[in-house]
C-alpha cells in the first residue's frame, strides 16, 4: 500500500458488543473486546495493532457505546478521541458503519472503510494485510464491495456463508450470494460443494460506494446518518447523534446491504470475494476460546487451566479460568469453569452457547451488578 493509499484507507473498528457468552468475564463496562483473552494485548488492541501499519493513528474510527467508552479511551491512547464514537444505543452494524461513511465522504471523498470486528484472532499478520491491501486496490477502482471469505473448516451454523462463482483474476471471486446461518444440513451441502466461505464480517468499499448503497437500500436511515454526520465537528453533534440515531433501522450491513446488492447477479453486482487464509479465528464462546487455546498450547489431555498450580486426575477436555487459585481436576470431562470476584460460572463445552441467557436472566431481574 503506497504512503497515498495509506492516507485515504480508514478502517472503523466495531467495538460495542457486549459479549455476553463470555460472562462472567465480559460485563457492560468491559466487555469481551476489551479483555485479554489472546495475550497480554485486549482483543481491540490487538484489532488496531495489526492495521497500524496500513493506516495512520488519525485514520483510525471506533464504533462502541457510552459504557465501554472510558476504557476505549484508556487502552487506545494514541487515537483521535473524536473519532471514538459513542452509539445512544445499539443500532447492529449498518447504521454504524454508516455513519463512519457519511463523516467520511464530508473531510476525505476518496475516503476507503476498512470494516473490522474487535474480537477477531489472527494467526499471519503479514498476510492479513497483503490482503486487505489488496482489498483496498479492489474497492477503490469503482462502485465495488470486498469482502474476506474464510474457507470453512467444517459445516458450522454459527456463521453466514458466501456463496462464489467465477475467478475475477488474482485469486478474488466474484459473489453470487450470501446465506446467514444456515441449518446444519443446508451447512453440510455448502461446504461439500467448495465454492462456499465463511462470512469474515471484514469489508472494504469506499465512501462513496457504501453511501449509495444506503440511499438505495435503507434511504430514511441514510437521511438520518446524513443529519448526524452533517453536525460532527460542531457543539450541536452530541444532540444531533443523541436524537436522530435511535431513529436507525436496528439491522446488519449483511441484510441491509449485501444481500438486496447479491441479487443483481454475479458480475453485476461489484460484490468480491477474497479467499482468506491466515490464521482466522472468530473468538464466539468458552469453547472456541478453548478450542483455540488447546491448538497453540497443545496439552496431552486437552486441558486449559490458567490458574496458580493444579493437580490433575483422570480429567480432561476443561477450561479453566481461576487466576490466583489452585485448581485440581478430577474425573472431570469437557467442563467450562469461570471464576471472578462476584461470580462463577459452571458448565460444559457443549452447552457453552447458552451463557449468554444467564445474562439475560440478570438483566430481566435487574442485577445490575453482575452485568
Amino acid at each position: 500500500m503506497t504512503k497515498s493509499s495509506k492516507l485515504h484507507f480508514h478502517p472503523v473498528i466495531l467495538a460495542g458488543g457486549r459479549g455476553t457468552r463470555f460472562w462472567p468475564l465480559s460485563r457492560k463496562k468491559k466487555a469481551k473486546q476489551l479483555l485479554a483473552l489472546d495475550g497480554k494485548q485486549t482483543m481491540l488492541q490487538q484489532t488496531v495493532g495489526r492495521l497500524r501499519k496500513l493506516a495512520p493513528a488519525q485514520s483510525f474510527w471506533i464504533i462502541g457505546n457510552e459504557d465501554v467508552r472510558p476504557a476505549i479511551l484508556k487502552q487506545l491512547t494514541d487515537l483521535d478521541k473524536k473519532k471514538i464514537l459513542a452509539e445512544p444505543c445499539g443500532r447492529n452494524t449498518a447504521p454504524a458503519i454508516g455513519l463512519a461513511a457519511y463523516i467520511l465522504m464530508r473531510s476525505d471523498p476518496d475516503a476507503v472503510i476498512g470494516l473490522f470486528p474487535s474480537d477477531h484472532v489472527i494467526g499471519n499478520e503479514p498476510r492479513y494485510r497483503d490482503i486487505i491491501t489488496q482489498g483496498v486496490a479492489i474497492a477503490s477502482a469503482g462502485e465495488n464491495i470486498v469482502v474476506l471469505g474464510i474457507q470453512p473448516t467444517g459445516p458450522v451454523t454459527g456463521y453466514g456463508y458466501i456463496e462464489t462463482g467465477a475467478d475475477a483474476g488474482d485469486g478474488v471471486k466474484l459473489v453470487r450470494r450470501f446465506t446467514e446461518k444456515p441449518e446444519y444440513g443446508r451447512a453440510q451441502e455448502m461446504v461439500a460443494a467448495g465454492n462456499y466461505y465463511w462470512n469474515s464480517g471484514m469489508f472494504l468499499w469506499s465512501a462513496q460506494t457504501l453511501v449509495n448503497a444506503l440511499h438505495e437500500y435503507l434511504p430514511a436511515t441514510g437521511e438520518l446518518l446524513r443529519k448526524i454526520a452533517a453536525a460532527y465537528g460542531t457543539p450541536k453533534f452530541a444532540a444531533t447523534f443523541k436524537k436522530f440515531y435511535p431513529k436507525c433501522e436496528n439491522i446488519s450491513i449483511d441484510y441491509a446491504v449485501l444481500e438486496p446488492r447479491s441479487l443483481s447477479g454475479e458480475g453485476k453486482s461489484n460484490l468480491f470475494c477474497i479467499p482468506s487464509e491466515f490464521g482466522w479465528n472468530d473468538l464466539g464462546s468458552w469453547t472456541a476460546l478453548h478450542e483455540h487455546h488447546e491448538a497453540k498450547q497443545k496439552p496431552q489431555d486437552g486441558n486449559v487451566v490458567n490458574s496458580e498450580g493444579r493437580f490433575v486426575l483422570r480429567a480432561s477436555g476443561n477450561y479453566v479460568h481461576a487466576p490466583g487459585k489452585f485448581v485440581a481436576l478430577v474425573g472431570v470431562e469437557g467442563l467450562v469453569v469461570v471464576e471472578t470476584a462476584d461470580a462463577l460460572l459452571i458448565t460444559t463445552r457443549e452447552q457453552a452457547q447458552d451463557v449468554g441467557k444467564v445474562v439475560k436472566y440478570l438483566d430481566e431481574k435487574k442485577i445490575a451488578r453482575l452485568v
